[in-house]
Parts: C-alpha cells; structure tokens; sequence
C-alpha cells in the first residue's frame, strides 16, 4: 500500500488558492495592464493615479467586507 497524504493543501496552498480567485486575477491583470500603459506614456500618470487607486480600493475594499461576514459584523 502507498503512504498518501490527505488533500491537506496546508497555509501556503490555501493562500494560493484565495490569490487565484477570478477577482484576484482581474484585479492582478488590471493593474499589470495599467502600469505598462503609464510606462510607455500611454495614458498619463493621473489618470493611472485615477485607476489605479479604484482598482486597489475595490480590491481591498472587498476583502474587508468578506472578512467582516465571516466574523459576523
């Protein structure tokens, strides 16, 4: 018989797993398309500013709404 471990994806997987929900991944990808627009003089650095900051806001923002209806707020 073979030792298997059970599906126990541990501290590390479990952070992996909450970074690649689809939110995380727009969020990731957005802010990734934005930087490399400003980069190249794109768009200019307010409106990167103005994005950017909503982009980060919603993504943070949301994560303190999860947390606090996990708690029961």
């Amino acid at each position: 018989m073979r030792n298997r471990r059970a599906a126990d994806p541990g501290p590390a997987g479990e952070r992996l797993a909450r970074l690649l929900t689809v939110k995380s991944i727009v969020t990731i990808l957005l802010a990734g398309v934005f930087s490399v627009l400003a980069l190249r003089g794109t768009i200019e650095s307010g409106q990167f500013l103005t994005v950017f900051t909503v982009i980060i806001s919603f993504y943070f923002g949301s994560q303190v709404e999860k947390a606090s209806q996990k708690r029961g707020e």
